[in-house]
């Protein structure tokens, strides 16, 4: 292999990139806009949820309970209804979430020991948000339950009601449960992805379109040299690009960096290499730029949204995606991510997702040389 002609092949798509200022600024300025757009908008905090009250009990314990709802900042309370109708009509007109029926012997038999049922309505067109408001109507309701329970049976002269079991959390990585904790450095893994595929697919594509591919046939350049020429300028736009990701991700977003920055940098490289060269084996497949950048896309964002775990849980998945899952490398690295940023660990803990990645930009490198040495034959 030869440096000189690798640094010519370099400098060649340096002065693309150079000379076409609205791809450079596309280049830096989407993985910016993805992140903002991705980190405000998208969000798995369920908190403020609206609610409507119907209290047809109207006794001290009921208006207690309806006061707990309203100093929670998981509820927001709209205001009382008096009839089923009501709340179904809010319901039907995405007015409110959650409707709360207090029936009129509540407080009765509550205080008495008997069972007290309080009826929960909730629209469940949005699966996963009814069920986490579900939890927490139904933890709210128990702990009031049981103080309610606690003072009657103190009145009685039993004592103090002591329960069976006191649970005491501690949340560890992110005691805030703040979602943006978790989706921020998993889309730092996407936005490498998209951008890495994206900036390498057009390259060689555009030389066949250009016609000068066929100058570079006539030169005595190597594919390896062709493949690291190419990439060693988008590899410097890809680096900012993963800079200016983690900057904003812990000085705008506040995402908490417990690891070693010099390991997450190193494994980023590996990751960004591994992509840069998928790009440009894609690019030696398609002779089309249009069709290289549909591959790309395709190849890059999908696997990288849906099957990396990025938001979705890849345990719960069926188990022929989990298999596929194995083989995207965007969920290697969005578990080192997470592991850097919220645990704080390393390689002693992540050498198999290392390894992948290395494995996979060793084997994307051969590939991607041994389809352009085709393609120079």
């Amino acid at each position: 292999m030869n440096t000189r002609r690798t640094r010519a092949v370099a400098r060649k798509e340096f002065l693309h990139i150079v000379r076409d200022p609205r791809s450079l600024a596309m280049a830096l300025g989407m993985p910016l806009m993805m992140l903002f757009l991705f980190g405000y908008a998208l969000t798995l905090d369920v908190d403020r949820i609206p609610t409507v009250v119907y209290d047809s009990d109207y006794t001290p314990e009921s208006r207690e309970l309806i006061q707990r709802f309203q100093g929670s900042r998981y509820f927001q309370i709209l205001g009382s209804v008096d009839q089923y109708e009501t709340i179904e009509r809010k319901i039907d007109r995405d007015q409110c979430l959650l409707g709360v029926v207090i029936p009129q012997d509540y407080s009765r038999k509550l205080l008495s020991g008997d069972e007290a049922e309080i009826q929960i309505l909730l629209d469940g067109s949005d699966s996963n948000t009814a069920s986490i408001a579900l939890g927490y109507a139904e933890s709210m309701l128990q702990r009031y339950g049981l103080e309610l329970r606690a003072v009657a049976f103190n009145r009685k002269g039993g004592g103090h009601l002591v329960p069976p079991i006191e649970p005491r959390l501690r949340v560890w990585y992110n005691s805030e449960l703040k979602s943006k904790n978790y989706i921020v450095p998993g889309l730092i893994a996407v936005i490498l992805m998209i951008i890495a595929a994206l900036l390498t697919s057009l390259t060689i594509a555009r030389e066949w379109e250009m016609g000068t591919m066929e100058q570079l046939l006539s030169t005595p350049l190597r594919p390896a040299e062709m493949v690291l020429g190419k990439m060693v300028a988008f590899f410097g736009v890809g680096l900012v690009d993963m800079v200016l990701a983690i900057a904003v991700g812990v000085l705008i977003f506040q995402v908490p960096l417990r690891g070693n920055p010099l390991f997450l940098f190193f494994t980023g490289c590996v990751f960004l290499f591994g992509g840069l060269c998928w790009g440009i084996l894609i690019s030696a497949v398609a002779r089309s730029q249009l069709l290289a950048y549909q591959m790309g896309m395709l190849s890059s964002f999908l696997p990288a949204f849906v099957l990396s775990g990025f938001i979705y849980s890849i345990e719960n998945m069926p188990v022929v995606i989990r298999v596929i899952t194995h083989v995207v490398p965007a969920r290697y690295f969005v578990t080192i991510l997470k592991g850097v940023f919220l645990k704080g660990i390393g390689f002693e803990v992540l050498w198999a997702e290392v390894v992948f990645l290395l494995t996979f930009a060793g084997i994307v490198f051969l590939l991607a040389t041994r389809k352009l040495k085709q393609k120079l034959a």
